[in-house]
């Protein structure tokens, strides 16, 4: 087996901002690190790790653990054994563990002749299956202006969580006065009290779905769940969420959770973690970072498990190198995919190959 790794900038169709951006003045270009494994059979699998600041990860962190990997060590005809390897090699790391976890699941689907999530022995039911997209912090006009770009979404994802909240959260309603919306404050909300004050607010406004991650994952949980008690609305984990052994204390503190692959270490973590929330009783959603459409045609292939999605990653960029699962009017398709896994490379002119 060989293991081939290289950095690549996923380049942003608007600044992106949340919570945590806002004093810095957000990003441009999201650094992502894609995988191949090719085991000269013939047979090749590709993967993407998207690392987060949030979590002290950056491609250098991927590519130092990507370097300490013996390819020798992975195969498609084990992944449980080679996810098992990986995890002796270094604790954490779960963007470069997801991209070789990914690459692995490729590489075994193709080999069986199947699509990945047949592969897992689930389905993907076409459509069915409506993802969200995200219109994060900025100024109110820049955010009527992505919501007016929006306008094919049925469902929207507000990033709150800065001093602006009322101001931006109106601007969204300006443009989309009764488009069904999801809030995602990032933590961005510390003070229990507070967090209720502003979920209070957004009920009152109407047709909020839910909303995520008031409060920091670090807070209390007593909080937490003081919270959850008297919510007006749905409450969902996203960095208090990774994995399955912390369903049983999201179950306590929040009504549903957020997976995303590359907090769980990819295909095989996430289900785990999907089925472990709904065991509880949590409802689910697939989230996703700025990602091209490896990770966010893996993560599709879960939807099976999930009551909401929000896989917009790769809609969010303008020089995917990657086709792979469509998105159209929200509608998420791998109808007419050229591979299995649903992924083309696509060539500087734009043409697949």
């Amino acid at each position: 087996m060989t293991l081939t790794f290289r950095r690549f900038d996923l380049k942003l169709r608007h600044t992106w901002a949340i919570a945590s951006d806002v004093t810095t003045g957000g990003k441009n270009f999201y650094p992502v690190v894609f995988v191949e494994l090719e085991d000269g059979q013939g047979r090749r699998g590709v993967g993407e790790g998207a690392p987060s600041s949030r979590y002290k990860e950056s491609t250098d962190t991927v590519i130092a653990f990507l370097r300490r990997v013996e390819a020798s060590r992975l195969s498609f005809d084990d992944v449980a054994g080679s996810m098992a390897y990986l995890e002796s090699v270094a604790p954490g790391n779960y963007p470069a563990k997801t991209a070789v976890n990914l690459a692995l699941l490729d590489g075994a689907a193709k080999a069986a002749r199947k699509s990945v999530c047949e592969f897992l022995n689930l389905g993907f039911t076409e459509g069915r299956h409506v993802t969200s997209l995200t219109i994060g912090i900025d100024r109110p006009e820049m955010v009527r202006q992505k919501v007016r770009e929006a306008e094919d979404f049925p469902v929207l994802k507000v990033k709150l969580g800065s001093p602006d909240d009322r101001a931006l959260f109106a601007a969204v309603r300006e443009v989309a006065p009764h488009k069904p919306i999801r809030v995602d404050a990032n933590e961005g909300w510390p003070k229990k009290e507070d967090a209720l004050h502003r979920i209070e607010w957004l009920a009152a406004e109407g047709n909020v779905q839910f909303v995520e991650q008031p409060m920091p994952a670090a807070s209390d949980p007593n909080d937490l769940a003081w919270l959850k008690a008297r919510s007006p609305l749905p409450l969902f984990g996203d960095e208090s969420y990774h994995h399955p052994s912390q369903a049983a204390l999201a179950a306590e503190c929040f009504h549903g959770v957020n997976v995303k692959l590359v907090k769980t270490t990819g295909l095989s973590g996430g289900l785990e973690a999907l089925r472990a929330a709904r065991q509880l009783g949590l409802k689910t959603m697939l989230g996703c970072m700025i990602e091209s459409s490896v990770l966010i045609s893996a993560a599709a292939h879960l939807a099976e498990l999930t009551d909401y999605l929000d896989l917009d990653g790769n809609v969010l960029i303008t020089n995917d190198p990657f086709r792979g699962v469509r998105t159209a009017d929200g509608l998420m398709s791998f109808a007419g995919a050229p591979e299995l896994f649903g992924l083309r490379v696509q060539s500087a002119d734009g043409s697949g190959n």
